[in-house]
């Protein structure tokens, strides 16, 4: 299971890289404007620093709209997969982007039938947003089995992107599932890595061994 980042801020994404288990990033419009930057430069540093795959979103909601700006974002890098809405207009585009080798991430997916014409579109990826589901008493985690279930009953080769994801247990179901990549925040990220009895363990490590050093200190003495 791949780990990406789910920001657009450079020093999270810089910590990230730096513990060697990033696997790419993914942005959205809204964490673009927390950084108050030129979207395109932006972009540009990220893809310097992560290697793997940075998703884009467009803006536009039209055919038209979503193709030209598709076609602009990739210009920026290789490493770029431009991220499509799931509504009628981002399925035509994701089909015709294939076309022309442009990788798609379908985006605000909710459901396995949405999940389903997404992957016959063509997307490189679908990002189920199941935080969002559990916000209105739904089971996001239950979309996330059907939609591997589903595609592994077609071989469909649209990878599962776990999205929306709001704590580690998010994080281990879709890995029980099997889903191909999960996105989260930078604290979430954190979360996986801290567990009480790490910091208790590592505290009595480093207090025995001061409390040796310090017998073999006074045994010099003696």
């Amino acid at each position: 299971m791949k780990i990406f980042l789910d920001t657009a801020n450079i020093d999270e994404i810089k910590e990230a890289v730096s513990w060697g288990i990033l696997d790419g990033v993914t942005t959205n419009p809204s964490l673009v404007a927390k950084e108050k930057r030129d979207f395109k430069e932006l972009l540009q540093e990220i893809c310097s620093i992560v290697d793997g795959d940075v998703s884009a979103e467009v803006i536009s909601t039209d055919f038209e709209g979503m193709v030209k700006e598709a076609r602009e974002l990739v210009k920026i890098s290789d490493n770029i997969i431009v991220k499509i809405p799931l509504i009628k207009d981002g399925l035509k585009a994701v089909k015709f982007l294939k076309s022309e080798g442009i990788r798609a991430n379908v985006t605000l997916c909710f459901s396995p039938t949405q999940a389903i014409l997404a992957a016959k579109a063509g997307a490189y990826y679908i990002s189920p947003f199941v935080g969002r589901l559990d916000d209105i008493s739904s089971d996001g985690m239950s979309l996330i089995r059907q939609i591997v279930q589903i595609y592994k009953n077609y071989n469909f080769e649209t990878k599962v992107l776990v999205a929306s994801v709001r704590h580690p247990m998010h994080v281990v179901e879709a890995g029980l599932i099997g889903a191909d990549v999960v996105t989260m925040p930078f604290k979430v990220l954190e979360q996986l890595i801290k567990h009480p009895l790490t910091d208790i363990g590592l505290e009595r490590f480093l207090q025995d061994w001061k409390k040796a050093q310090a017998e073999l200190k006074l045994e010099k003495v003696s």
